[in-house]
């Protein structure tokens, strides 16, 4: 089989449709999250609409970061004071304690992530702390059969932290690479020798962790297709099992690290361009299965086999295999999806410490799903987790004409159409190779929300 075959390049469509928009982590996206229901409401929604039989996700936000990365666009917070780490996590154990009244039930935690900022900042006891009240609060597995990941700085990581990962349960770790070339890690702030994460990488399979995800970034400061074909051949060889290759948007106004950076320094847009075509061609070329937007996998790993068996799922953790999973998050700027609400925790430490000392809870802003966000949502996550939509699969379970309902939307799908980016024939619209590029683009067409947003409203461009 062709590797080409599900992927096509056409610049003139790229061209044409390469505009901003939502990565579709959920539906509605967070800017929908500014509703007027406060957060009793949220939160009373959230409880009733839970399915208490069913497993959850949980999610862990620690902010806390030793050096700033000048392309960053996380919620984090600088300090060289490590002791600061130990008030945030008691602040977190105390919301714990009441999501854990609210959501534990009768449900099996099948995807734990601890994410950032950098989770390995703190310390190996306070990561045996975390873990340990995350078991006492919520039934954790103990065979090893979940998926629970957690990110990886390799520059923050102590001689013994591995081991005490996977002595905890961790199998999963992702790790930050983003590009190998000196000159590109010193313009961003973030020199890390590849020998430092290679050997991080070896000792985590050693240790038995299933799965490794690295991340790369293409965009930065000083960045060519031959320095970032260098990145490609060094972390090919590392093979890692999936590779996550995400876009950098320069957004100085919107966070002030990225002042750091020189506009003049950046990639042309067409070097980009260049960038990302010869990126996945090569991870194609490598073996690697085009998940969809950033990612990549190999044939064997647990995001291709659901997206073949069309199982695949998206939440605020990117790409997933636990579509039955209400999400519960905890710490800063987390966000949490359950039963029919998403919502999210306060953005700034302080603020988040006082609400969940004076309320037991965090949460600042979210949105109560209705029928329409159901139906647009089960559209859109079809299309994105698989490049396929049975119709029909709608039109049954929400009980609609799909042709009706989305009477509105059908001079653009078949714009979509006649550009080749899908087809439809008995029900079935299939995104092509060149149309999978696009695919945000493609799910925006079902987006009620995108004509009623405010042209201050910013999304990272498309490709």
């Amino acid at each position: 089989m062709n590797p080409h075959s599900n992927v096509s390049w056409d610049l003139d469509l790229i061209h044409r449709y390469d505009l901003s928009g939502p990565r579709y982590t959920s539906y509605p996206t967070a800017i929908q999250f500014d509703s007027p229901l406060a957060a009793t409401e949220l939160i009373s929604e959230g409880r009733a609409s839970a399915d208490n039989n069913a497993p959850l996700s949980l999610y862990v936000h620690i902010p806390f970061c030793a050096h700033v990365c000048y392309y960053c666009a996380c919620n984090k917070t600088i300090i060289r004071n490590r002791k600061k780490a130990q008030p945030y996590l008691d602040t977190v154990y105390r919301e714990m304690s009441q999501l854990s009244e609210w959501y534990r039930g009768n449900r099996k935690v099948n995807q734990l992530h601890w994410g950032g900022g950098t989770p390995t900042f703190i310390s190996d006891d306070q990561m045996r702390e975390l873990m340990q009240a995350l078991r006492q609060h919520f039934d954790l597995r103990d065979d090893d059969e979940g998926d629970y990941s957690i990110e990886i700085d390799p520059r923050e990581i102590g001689e013994n932290t591995l081991e005490v990962l996977r002595e905890i349960g961790f199998n999963r770790i992702s790790l930050g690479v983003q590009d190998v070339n000196l000159r590109v890690q010193e313009a961003v702030n973030r020199v890390q020798p590849t020998e430092q994460v290679r050997a991080v990488l070896e000792h985590a399979r050693t240790l038995g962790f299933k799965s490794i995800n690295m991340d790369l970034i293409y965009g930065l400061p000083h960045q060519t297709e031959a320095s970032f074909q260098d990145t490609l051949d060094t972390v090919i060889e590392m093979s890692p099992d999936r590779l996550s290759v995400f876009n950098y948007a320069h957004l100085p106004d919107r966070f002030r690290s990225q002042k750091h950076i020189r506009a003049e320094d950046l990639p042309s847009a067409e070097t980009k361009l260049s960038i990302l075509q010869n990126t996945i061609n090569r991870l194609l070329d490598a073996g690697y299965v085009y998940i969809g937007m950033d990612h990549f996998a190999k044939p064997d790993d647990e995001l291709a086999i659901a997206q073949a068996e069309g199982k695949l799922h998206r939440n605020f953790q990117g790409y997933t295999t636990h579509a039955d999973c209400d999400l519960v998050a905890m710490g800063v700027s987390a966000i949490s999806q359950i039963g029919n609400v998403y919502y999210q925790n306060e953005h700034d430490v302080a603020a988040y410490t006082q609400a969940v000392a004076q309320q037991h809870h965090a949460v600042k802003r979210g949105v109560k799903l209705n029928t329409d966000d159901h139906i647009r949502r089960a559209v859109i996550t079809q299309l994105i987790c698989q490049f396929e939509l049975d119709t029909r699969t709608i039109e049954r379970r929400f009980e609609i004409d799909f042709d009706c309902y989305f009477s509105n939307e059908q001079s653009e799908l078949t714009q979509f159409a006649n550009d080749g980016l899908i087809t439809s024939q008995d029900g079935i619209i299939k995104v092509t190779p060149a149309g999978r590029l696009l695919i945000r683009r493609i799910c925006m067409a079902f987006d009620a929300y995108i004509p009623k947003q405010q042209p201050t409203q910013k999304f990272s461009r498309i490709i």
